[in-house]
């Protein structure tokens, strides 16, 4: 049924805390990022203020020059110094205007630019800190798409928090204390009430309007992560022939987002309505009470066209301060999703005062008693123990799912165990820092990924300082030299996307060859060869024995050809190991690893590749 086949839309970034976090919250955590910069933001504060006791200026000016307008017709004085007199005084006042507001630009810049690439690293840095089972859960474009937002809105957020209504309230304060000081408390009082009006009926409709911003982000994520996922497996996409079902499952996606859009819209243009009426009331009740104090003569043409410019003056601070809220509302729903990433907390931690892994001399590898589940009721381990010698190797057999992938994981500690513990050269790998322990290890997964970049730099990536030379040392040992070398770009060749422009026994090689240069004490071989032809998995076997030597040697297979030559060979079964000992001790128990061994060879030397 097509309800079977296709897929739901995904919810938002997996893994994420959903919970009510204040904005008085959010704002001040980006405080940090910004005191470094702290004279920057005096400074552009002051150069904000100027403007502004500029702009207010203007009106005031005006006033005074069409009061002195009282010279008479055809008098020289009315051309030489009224029209000269304004021009010169206006377009100072603009100029010092435009003036602040871009030195208040210049210096603000490098604060806004600091914070938000210390914002944005941060959040990289935290991503790769939490564990595997939270990368394992994640929705990669929901959660891209959420970090792209929270960053982009933070430039918004600083520059209208601190440079938007802080000015404009100093502007609406200048302006009421000049109508009230200049004319009568009527005056203020009016604008006031327009202003008390515009405020609370901004931020009523804004707050309800919020929860349309959270639907549409939501919407947004949901849309990207469909789209990366199914261009992530083109492949598998062509592979069945399932274009119709992914561009109706992103279609289903995008139809969400448009309708959280159109609400959020609509929403948007009932609330500019209501703003405009308020203003637009408060604007007329001024002029009419201006007008008939000029009719009275108690007011001049200049304090009229003065009231008239205060109006029309205060109208775009207020106009501005109301989108500032909405966007201020906007940016802030999305730095919560940023930040409540930020907030998820590792599941594997470094232990307080933990301190690197010491690796002088022979290095060797126990498993004791180890119990591991990734959920409680989904036991995988149960007291596991063995020991692997430096220069020694131990190969770990066993059917799918009997937990032999795991072992590497913990030795990797991206999880603990919940009972036993793993050392490495005598130290609890729980004592001594993650990235110690994971320089003292290399591995050489079934899955290879590699970086959309240089086959150079993927081999490279196991030792980012190695030379040209190394790296091609490497890759013969891997022996994927000559393919590479006979590629019109060589070692700049690019691999594509995850690697996929190579083949998997290319892939394979690749990985090979990185951890060959990365040279750690400990190696683990996560079915090594499983992707390549017979000739070339023993020449690499060959090289693989040569760098085991001096190691301790964890080689994880289904294979059981390419074990025999294993110092000690554990058949695991059901999370416990059911059976150890060498090949031949194995084959003359007429065991588990016999039974296998007999089927494997009846079936033909590849036919344990499954």
């Amino acid at each position: 049924m097509r309800g079977q086949a296709e897929r739901s839309i995904p919810p938002p970034a997996a893994g994420v805390p959903e919970r009510a976090r204040s904005d008085g919250r959010i704002l001040a955590r980006l405080l940090p990022y910004l005191w470094p910069y702290k004279w920057r933001v005096a400074a552009a504060l002051a150069f904000v203020l100027g403007a502004k006791l500029a702009n207010v200026g203007v009106p005031v000016l005006l006033k005074q020059l069409v009061d002195a307008m009282s010279v008479k017709p055809g008098d020289a004085a009315a051309v030489l110094v009224v029209p000269v007199g304004l021009l010169l005084a206006y377009g100072l006042l603009r100029l010092m205007t435009s003036v602040f507001t871009e030195l208040r630009e210049l210096v603000f810049a490098k604060a806004t630019q600091g914070a938000t690439r210390r914002v944005a690293l941060q959040t990289f840095e935290h991503l790769h800190a939490l564990g595997l089972r939270f990368h394992l859960e994640r929705q990669t474009g929901g959660m891209t798409r959420d970090i792209e937002r929270g960053v982009r809105g933070i430039e918004s957020l600083i520059s209208y928090s601190l440079y938007s209504i802080v000015p404009t309230l100093v502007e609406v304060a200048l302006v009421l204390g000049i109508l009230a000081l200049k004319f009568d408390a009527g005056f203020a009082g009016i604008a006031l009430a327009a202003l008390a009006v515009y405020i609370v009926f901004t931020i009523a409709v804004t707050e309800w309007r919020t929860r349309f911003r959270v639907e549409a982000n939501a919407a947004d994520s949901a849309a990207h992560t469909a789209a990366v996922d199914s261009l992530l497996n083109y492949e598998t996409v062509k592979y069945f022939n399932n274009e119709a079902l992914e561009t109706r499952r992103y279609d289903e996606s995008l139809r969400r987002y448009q309708r959280s859009r159109l609400k959020a819209q609509s929403t948007l243009s009932l609330l500019n309505a209501g703003q405009q009426l308020i203003i637009g009331a408060g604007l007329v009740a001024m002029l009419w009470r201006a007008t008939q104090g000029v009719a009275d003569g108690r007011l001049t043409l200049g304090d009229l066209v003065m009231v008239n410019a205060f109006m029309i003056q205060l109208y775009i601070p207020l106009n501005f301060l109301g989108m500032v809220y909405r966007e201020i509302k906007q940016n802030l729903t999305d730095l919560d999703r940023m930040f409540q990433l930020m907030d998820r907390e590792p599941e594997v931690a470094d232990a307080p005062g933990a301190g690197p892994l010491r690796t002088h001399g022979p290095v060797d590898v126990r498993f004791e008693d180890v119990h591991f589940a990734y959920e409680p009721a989904w036991p995988i381990l149960r007291g596991v123990s063995f020991e692997i010698p430096a220069g020694k190797t131990v190969a770990v057999i066993g059917p799918s799912g009997a937990g032999k992938s795991t072992l590497a994981r913990l030795l990797y500690r991206f999880y603990d165990p919940q009972d036993g513990r793993i050392l490495i050269a005598g130290q609890d790998i729980r004592a001594v820092t993650q990235a110690s322990v994971r320089r003292a290890i290399g591995i050489v997964p079934q899955d290879t990924v590699l970086f959309n970049d240089t086959v150079a730099y993927n081999i490279r990536y196991g030792r980012p300082d190695a030379s040209d030379a190394e790296v091609q040392a490497a890759a013969r040992g891997a022996h994927i030299h000559d393919f590479i070398a006979g590629t019109p770009r060589g070692y700049q060749t690019l691999v594509g996307e995850r690697g996929l422009k190579l083949s998997g026994g290319e892939k394979q090689r690749v990985a090979i060859a990185r951890t060959l240069l990365k040279d750690p004490p400990v190696l683990i071989f996560d079915e090594a060869t499983s992707a390549l032809d017979s000739a070339n998995e023993r020449a690499i076997q060959a090289e693989l024995r040569s760098a085991a030597k001096g190691r301790a040697v964890l080689v994880i297979a289904h294979r059981l050809s390419t074990v025999v030559d294993a110092h000690e060979i554990l058949v695991l079964e059901g999370g416990r190991i059911a059976e150890r000992g060498t090949h031949l001790a194995l084959l003359a128990a007429n065991g588990r690893y016999a039974r296998m061994w007999a089927l494997q060879q009846a079936a033909g030397p590849d036919a344990a590749a499954a």
